[in-house]
């Protein structure tokens, strides 16, 4: 009977129904997380004894060793699946209703982006004489705002250096173990982003004589700890922050901010499905350019005699 089914089951089956093959499978991995981290916290939690009490101790549990955020989505999952028991009569009450989220504080996490001198300050410590290298990755996703995965799946073929654009049509599955090209993240990620001359040249010889079709800087398993560990030195070899690699691309949308460029337009560059991704991630700039932009207003009202 479903009422006896353990909570951990109950979640597998659901996630294999309404999940698998409708989610990309990088988000359906995420769902196995879950899955396994309730087999881990409440492995003999049957559904019949699901109460606010019993779902508040697993969220409490999952607090311990997970950050806020990380504790939020791992509700979020559990919440989808038990909205649908409870649609289907196999619970009488919703659990999660007024459900508390909490977490441990978050560590030390590395600097979000970089200033323009900063920026300099990398770009000038970079080796881009000696062929394809991620130097080369460091500075595209600097000047692009790609993400790691769509960095890592370009091809030659990708480039329209007459144009002076780069096409961005797929990313590369670099998490699973049977690496390839994968679809971007939603329909919005599709998009053509224009290239300054500088990146035009420097990519034009770099591409020369590769094959088209086959990614440029994929040669072997990618790990992203490995292009992050390598920025990390460069960082400390130019005197400068620490920072990811999607520090990169936060770094590259915060400078057009910065230059006047619209959240529409930075929205689009950076592939966001709507402008209010744009205007939560960078809330603070906005916020500061809000602040300036109300000096210039109010300086402007009063040399109006």
């Amino acid at each position: 009977m479903a009422k006896d089914m353990k909570l951990h089951a109950y979640f597998k089956d659901w996630m294999k129904l309404y999940k698998q093959g409708a989610v990309r499978e990088v988000t359906y991995r995420k769902y196995q997380m879950t899955q396994r981290q309730i087999v881990l916290l409440a492995s003999t939690l049957k559904m019949n004894e699901l109460s606010r009490l019993t779902y508040q101790q697993l969220l409490n549990d999952y607090a311990e060793t997970h950050e806020r955020q990380t504790v939020m989505d791992f509700h979020r999952h559990i919440k989808s699946s038990l909205i649908d028991a409870l649609e289907e009569g196999i619970i009488d009450r919703d659990p999660t209703r007024k459900a508390i989220i909490k977490g441990k504080t978050p560590g030390k996490h590395k600097t979000k982006f970089l200033n323009q001198h900063e920026v300099q300050l990398l770009l000038d410590s970079l080796c881009l004489d000696e062929g394809v290298n991620w130097d080369y990755f460091i500075l595209l996703i600097t000047k692009t705002g790609l993400r790691f995965s769509e960095a890592l799946a370009l091809t030659p073929a990708d480039f329209d250096f007459a144009r002076q654009t780069l096409n961005v049509t797929k990313t590369w599955d670099y998490k699973s173990k049977e690496e390839g090209f994968a679809p971007t993240k939603n329909h919005s990620s599709i998009r053509k982003i224009q290239l300054d001359w500088q990146t035009v040249i420097q990519f034009s010889q770099l591409t020369k004589g590769l094959p088209d079709n086959k990614p440029i800087f994929v040669k072997s398993k990618i790990y992203n700890d490995t292009v992050n560990h390598y920025l990390e030195r460069l960082c400390k070899k130019a005197g400068i922050p620490v920072i990811s690699v999607h520090g990169l691309r936060h770094t590259h949308a915060s400078l057009l901010l910065y230059a006047g460029v619209s959240i529409a337009s930075v929205a689009r560059r950076l592939g966001h499905s709507n402008m209010n991704t744009t205007q939560q991630t960078y809330l603070h700039i906005i916020q500061e350019l809000e602040n300036q932009d109300n000096d210039k207003v109010m300086k402007h009202l009063a040399s109006l005699i």
